[in-house]
């Protein structure tokens, strides 16, 4: 499996400076060979979703996710969205919750951030795949040099990003920011598990304030 080769042109062009040629067909052996024995998600068709919907020229705010949903018809290639109809996750009605307070915007009833992802959200996992029920099962087989990749093709572009980094593994990727262009947002992880850090960060008012501060136009945080 090639991966860049399932890129869009410009994701593929922006990332190859990047990428590893070797490391990077090793992680495309080691995923073709999972999808073809395994229950993978997202399902293939969906695996660079996230890159589909948001170009390098679009891409305004980087969310950055862990690890893809691993229960079935959860992930679709956006870091925690779901499907419309699918049971919002723990994280994501944390998400929710704080949209409301940070921007008066009532919880949706569904979790599919498809509509952020075409405002410029790119709405990334650091490991794109992940094997049915086994969380973080894909994790250190080569997708985070692939998407360290990625957040330094947004670095080295001179329209600001802001990155949105939330709980300790995303924070760790703010070393790569290194482009004084860009904004850099940390803010504790939104599942449940944590208690403190995540609420009361006010990230979506944040990113809005430091786009408009870099002459870049504002999200509507509005998924519906």
């Amino acid at each position: 499996m090639n991966l860049p080769e399932l890129l869009p042109a410009q994701w593929r062009a922006a990332l190859e400076p990047f990428l590893d040629a070797e490391a990077t067909a090793a992680l495309g052996t080691f995923v073709a060979s999972e999808y073809a024995a395994q229950t993978v998600y997202p399902p293939i068709e969906d695996l660079f979703a996230a890159y589909r919907l948001c170009s390098p020229e679009q891409t305004r705010v980087l969310i950055l996710g862990q690890d893809p949903y691993h229960g079935p018809g959860q992930a679709h290639g956006l870091s925690f969205s779901v499907r419309d109809g699918v049971r919002i996750p723990p994280s994501l009605r944390n998400v929710f919750k704080e949209l409301a307070e940070d921007a008066n915007i009532a919880p949706p009833t569904s979790g599919d951030l498809t509509n952020w992802a075409e405002q410029g959200v790119l709405l990334l996992n650091a490991v794109l795949t992940v094997r049915a029920g086994a969380a973080a099962s894909h994790a250190g087989k080569g997708w985070e040099a692939f998407t360290d990749a990625t957040i330094r093709a947004l670095d080295a572009r001179s329209e600001r990003v802001v990155f949105l980094l939330w709980g300790g593994y995303a924070k760790k990727k703010a070393v790569l920011v290194t482009n004084p262009a860009h904004v850099v947002l940390e803010a504790g992880h939104p599942s449940p598990l944590n208690r403190e850090g995540f609420r009361g960060a006010r990230p979506f008012s944040a990113a809005n304030k430091a786009l408009a501060d870099g002459g870049r136009p504002l999200v509507d945080w509005d998924p519906r």
